[in-house]
């Protein structure tokens, strides 16, 4: 794999797969990079979970370039791969673009979405990530001292403008006078991975008052989470569980089960159900993250009206806004 990392800018790296056992599963990073500690690495740790529990093997790259996508993409599903799982919504329109060609390859699609009539062979897997940001948001707001916190995106897209619309919901559920703060990194996927500008978003947040601060950026979040430790104020983590980068600093970590999506579809194999899978909070598809390292900031009773809205979503008596359904945010101007 690391073989293949270094050479993917060539073509000759991707042919490196065609001597792959037939129907191992392959993995396509989406860019950022696979040690994320978000993202990506979610996905990471579920596929080498699966190759610990089942032991097999799998194939996977890191994209340097838009240009590589389709033909990772290709490359893979001449080689026998099955199924090719990708991360990220930009994966969409490659995996739409090859999908035909190869019929026999099941591709799944993590964050994206691919017309599962038009193509058959492709499974499309969604969060409820503004479910999830709604319980951290709510954590913010018991934390905060200032009445102040804030948001930090990585690439201005609805799927990160929906995290941050579900964080502002939640924090106003415990405090409607509570200001929250919200910036994206930037408009092309190299926001997802600029720990410089993450770290100058969060200054200037911490410059407005916020004490708490959510990043959902990717590699960019790294910044921002190095920032709040070195000010002194809590930050919130994302996708995996980031609580240990900054022990007692990180108040939870919005947990969105990559790596139990990615562990799933390589398991089912060639087997794999296809068409469209949304994971929520009462899939345990999303949630957030209670561990030694952020115990002492969470008390009893923060655990337990977080837990009760949590079971509040589920039941349908809290309806938490998805700001992909219309654009738009009840609880955050853009």
């Amino acid at each position: 794999m690391n073989v293949l990392k270094s050479l993917l800018g060539a073509s000759a790296a991707l042919a490196l797969t065609s001597g792959a056992a037939l129907a191992d599963p392959a993995l396509i990073y989406d860019l950022g990079g696979k040690f994320d500690k978000s993202f990506n690495e979610a996905a990471f740790n579920g596929a080498e979970r699966w190759a610990e529990e089942t032991g097999g093997s799998y194939r996977d790259i890191e994209l340097q370039s838009e240009a590589q996508r389709e033909q990772a993409l290709r490359r893979f599903a001449e080689a026998g791969f099955n199924p090719v799982i990708t991360t990220g919504f930009s994966m969409s329109t490659p995996i739409d673009n090859v999908a035909g060609d190869y019929p026999d390859t099941k591709f799944v699609t993590i964050d994206g979405y691919v017309d599962p009539e038009e193509h058959p062979n492709v499974k499309s897997i969604s969060f409820a990530e503004e479910q999830g940001s709604y319980l951290v948001g709510m954590l913010a707001a018991m934390a905060s001292e200032t009445n102040t916190i804030s948001f930090v995106g990585g690439m201005d897209i609805p799927l990160i403008r929906a995290f941050a619309c579900g964080y502002a919901q939640g924090a106003k559920a415990v405090n409607e006078d509570i200001e929250v703060i919200a910036n994206m990194t930037g408009t092309t996927p190299a926001a997802w991975n600029d720990p410089v500008k993450g770290s100058e978003l969060t200054n200037a947040q911490i410059s407005q008052g916020s004490d708490v601060v959510f990043a959902a950026a990717g590699g960019t979040g790294i910044g921002v989470l190095q920032t709040a430790a070195d000010e002194d104020i809590l930050s919130i983590g994302v996708d995996s569980n980031q609580n240990h980068l900054h022990p007692g600093q990180v108040l939870t970590s919005m947990l969105k089960r990559v790596d139990v999506a990615t562990y799933e579809a390589m398991q089912a194999g060639e087997d794999l159900d296809t068409g469209t899978e949304r994971l929520t909070l009462e899939d345990n598809g999303v949630g957030y993250a209670l561990d030694e390292n952020n115990r002492e900031l969470i008390s009893d009773e923060m655990q337990e009206r977080v837990d009760e809205a949590r079971q509040a979503i589920i039941d349908g008596e809290i309806e938490v806004h998805d700001y992909r359904s219309d654009d738009s945010c009840p609880a955050l101007t853009f």
